[in-house]
């Protein structure tokens, strides 16, 4: 236990400063700095389950929408809402609640974050009719993500060094274990309650831990305490918003087989002079010694620059590979949900014991460790798609190596990317820097997702549903996307390389 007058990392920097000078040491504010040191751990898993949550609701829908189109007559537009309407609140909403965190309370934001989602869910679950869930599902969204930026803000406040390595790497290990398992678990629970009942079930499982997760917040998270009243840029924030949603309408709101083509792409050029608008309004606004949405600085932080833009296109490859090898598995192998879901195990323990170990090593081997996972998860995906063709029998568990070392790979990539993306950044500006980076994440899955869904179907379409064929071309997208991540990594390992040599 660290003695009185230890200085640990908390919420608002600045706070331990004013304790000192106000009380002395030894005094009780002191105390409640050393008890929030001996509960950070406490506070870091009460994080980490309400961020798995969040990102498991992405994929764990996806198996029980032929039960929702049944049980509630839905159409292609409402099934597809029920997908789309959660993904576009949930990127509208990370950037706001994130600066929301860093200007108020990020404990508050988090607690009411996890209770809309948690009554939204409820409100899933109980829908009697296709608007109905749609409607829920957009604010469960929401609530997602005004959750999701508190966890990487609270990490990087409660942190420090490399137990901030190890943090985040469980952080990253949550991440692929949520992203991987989804299918599995919405099989299992499709399974359970049967083809009427079980689709409610994906959603009524998250209400109790959504109520656990309230009063153990309330217990364990840490209160920002003093400091003046930020502003919360409330125009910025309507620009942003704006910005965010035309980015994205194009994305959501086409259908499985729709040609890219026929999208409405013309919303992005929109989208374009919005962001423009609020990039100006935001130089405006600090102009005026106002605190703004975005940290303007932000874009002069290489390391973070580079980490957004790797995490973008990483993530645009990442969650396409769970959703492609999917369709291949049931659509052209007549694999089951809970099947398909049980092939993807092997990439989701890769990636949690990586994720793990890397935040263990990040402090010690940086950026280079990202790019042997990129390297890794490239060249298992080659592979995979190398022997798909030649694949007879049990496809799904000769496989099982080649997911394994990808999820390896990806387990180094994306904890670590979190780590040196936000090493540089103001804790107090955690919240948003994280929500920003998180956003761009989100943005390139869904981007990812649209245009690796629609190439699998065209060739679907044109090969009269040849499955591995279609996966194979759509892999080839993927793998495109990671080899981007990839030279983004080695640019930025040598930038790195060249920075800490020394003069002479």
């Amino acid at each position: 236990m660290p003695s009185p007058s230890t200085v640990v990392p908390i919420p608002d920097p600045g706070y331990a400063t004013r304790v000192t000078e106000r009380h002395g040491a030894g005094t009780a504010a002191s105390d409640d700095l050393a008890e929030q040191h001996r509960t950070r751990w406490q506070a870091l898993a009460v994080c980490l389950v309400a961020g798995g949550m969040c990102l498991l609701d992405v994929s764990i829908v996806n198996v029980a929408l032929p039960s929702i189109r049944t049980g509630l007559s839905a159409d292609d537009s409402d099934i597809q809402w029920v997908v789309a309407g959660y993904s576009l609140a949930f990127g509208v909403a990370l950037v706001p609640a994130g600066r929301l965190g860093d200007a108020r309370s990020r404990r508050l934001v988090f607690m009411t974050g996890v209770a809309v989602f948690t009554l939204a869910s409820a409100a899933c679950g109980a829908s009697q009719s296709a608007l109905w869930i749609a409607i829920a599902r957009v604010v469960q969204g929401l609530g997602g993500g005004m959750i999701t930026p508190q966890v990487s803000g609270f990490i990087q406040n409660l942190f420090k060094g490399p137990e901030r390595g190890r943090a985040f790497g469980l952080f990253g290990a949550t991440i692929g274990v949520s992203t991987a398992i989804g299918p599995l678990l919405g099989g299992l629970l499709v399974q359970l309650g049967g083809e009427d009942s079980g689709w409610r079930l994906v959603f009524y499982v998250n209400v109790p831990i959504g109520v656990l997760l309230v009063v153990l917040a309330r217990r364990w998270l840490p209160v920002a305490t003093g400091g003046r009243r930020q502003s919360l840029d409330p125009v910025g924030v309507l620009l942003f918003a704006v910005a965010t949603v035309l980015v994205l309408l194009p994305v959501v709101e086409g259908k499985q087989g729709q040609s890219l083509a026929s999208r409405p792409w013309w919303l992005l050029g929109v989208a374009a002079v919005v962001f423009l608008a609020f990039l100006g309004w935001e130089r405006f606004w600090a102009g005026r010694g106002k605190e703004t949405l975005v940290d303007l600085s932000l874009g002069k932080v290489r390391s973070y620059v580079f980490g957004v833009g790797l995490g973008t296109f990483y993530f645009a490859g990442f969650t396409s590979i769970f959703i492609i090898l999917t369709l291949y598995l049931q659509n052209g192998l007549g694999y089951s949900a809970l099947q398909a879901g049980l092939t993807q195990m092997p990439f989701a323990v890769g990636s949690a014991v990586a994720a793990f170990v890397a935040g263990r090593i990040v402090e010690r081997f940086g950026r280079t460790l990202v790019v042997v996972g990129l390297v890794t998860v490239t060249v298992a995906l080659v592979a995979v798609d190398v022997v798909v063709p030649h694949l007879h029998g049990d496809v799904g568990l000769r496989l099982a190596p080649l997911l394994l070392l990808a999820g390896c790979g990806g387990g180094l990539v994306i904890s670590p990317n979190i780590t040196l993306a936000l090493d540089e950044v103001d804790p107090v500006r955690a919240g948003a820097g994280g929500g920003l980076l998180q956003t761009f994440q989100r943005v390139g899955s869904a981007i990812g997702v649209a245009v690796v869904l629609a190439q699998f179907f065209d060739r679907l379409a044109t090969t009269r549903g040849d499955a591995a064929e279609a996966f194979s071309a759509a892999l080839h997208t993927t793998i495109g996307l990671i080899v981007v991540a990839l030279v983004l990594g080695l640019v930025d390992l040598g930038r790195r390389r060249i920075a800490s040599t020394p003069r002479g």
